[in-house]
């Protein structure tokens, strides 16, 4: 087995797994608050159930701190529930918040929605109040500088409280995942991805493998095509991941995704029969345990201890 396959298959174990399927769970109107930890700053308590537990943003200058999976940040700001051109889903998971840099990002994107026929964003996760590792749902988003945008046009009314929570995005994915669904992918789909590639802030944006196909297909040898890169899960949303601020040092870079518009080999392997029915291993691999704050930047803990 190659090393790429083996990634393949863990990765995919990972995804499937139920903290990682949450991005279509229906969320409450009535959150319940987390119960206080026992000890808090015991070295093993996870880094997620104190991220988790923090309701508001760490005081002080915006930065953010770590890799995009090992990471937080201070001076968070929360993407207001409404705009012009956008609604953020699922309020209750207290997932609107980012660096100033990706709230006013997010807003200048749905500003210029409209010129690609997309009438509004959907906004769903973009992180925690500081950052850091999520309870459900992602590995990533800890740097303030991710969003997840629906492929579900925004429609031309506002959702109440109970629709944000309970709506599902819907699927763009075949029930056979080679290829998109017709029946609901349309050329503005396109336009949209093209629209947020072509942002000089947009460092990476990941998609289901067969929407990346549909894009290779409408738009094959675009440049921009090589920021979308093909991963698990995604049919119903498109993740957006900002390059770091410049002048943020302690913030950490991706390495540039790789030259030409990632349509040919890289992305037939993606519908191989090992990734898309791929065997139980047979042993089964044990579970990691979680990331503790020793894995985070020693910056992080001033962030989670911040008034």
């Amino acid at each position: 087995m190659t090393q790429r396959l083996r990634f393949a298959l863990l990765l995919a174990s990972a995804c499937l797994s139920p903290a990682l399927a949450a991005a279509q769970d229906k969320g409450s109107v009535n959150p319940r608050p987390l119960p206080p930890l026992a000890d808090p700053d015991a070295p093993g308590t996870p880094a997620k159930e104190l991220f988790g537990r923090a309701t508001t943003p760490a005081a002080g200058p915006a930065q953010a701190y770590g890799s995009y999976a090992k990471g937080c940040f201070s001076g968070g700001e929360a993407l207001p529930v409404d705009g012009t051109n956008w609604q953020v889903m699922r309020l209750s998971r207290n997932r609107m918040w980012g660096t100033p840099y990706l709230v006013d990002f997010v807003e200048r994107l749905a500003a210029r929605a409209p010129s690609a026929g997309w009438p509004g964003l959907l906004v769903g996760d973009m992180s925690q109040p500081r950052g850091g590792p999520m309870l459900t749902g992602h590995a990533s988003h800890q740097l303030g500088l991710d969003v997840d945008v629906w492929l579900t046009p925004m429609p031309g009314r506002r959702f109440s409280r109970l629709e944000r929570e309970e709506t599902s995005a819907t699927d763009m994915v075949r029930p056979d995942r080679l290829d998109i669904d017709p029946n609901v992918w349309t050329p503005a789909h396109t336009r949209l991805i093209r629209l947020t590639a072509e942002q000089p802030e947009v460092a990476r944006i990941f998609v289901n493998a067969a929407i990346k196909k549909a894009l290779c297909r409408e738009a094959g040898g675009s440049r921009w095509l090589s920021k979308v890169r093909p991963m698990y899960g995604h049919n119903y949303h498109y993740h957006i991941r900002l390059a770091c601020p410049d002048g943020q040092g302690a913030c950490e870079d991706q390495a540039p995704p790789p030259g030409g518009d990632g349509c040919g080999e890289e992305l037939a392997y993606w519908f191989s029969d090992a990734v898309l029915h791929p065997k139980p291993p047979k042993v089964r691999p044990r579970p990691k345990p979680p990331m503790t704050m020793a894995a985070l930047p020693a910056a992080c803990r001033t962030v989670l201890k911040a008034r």
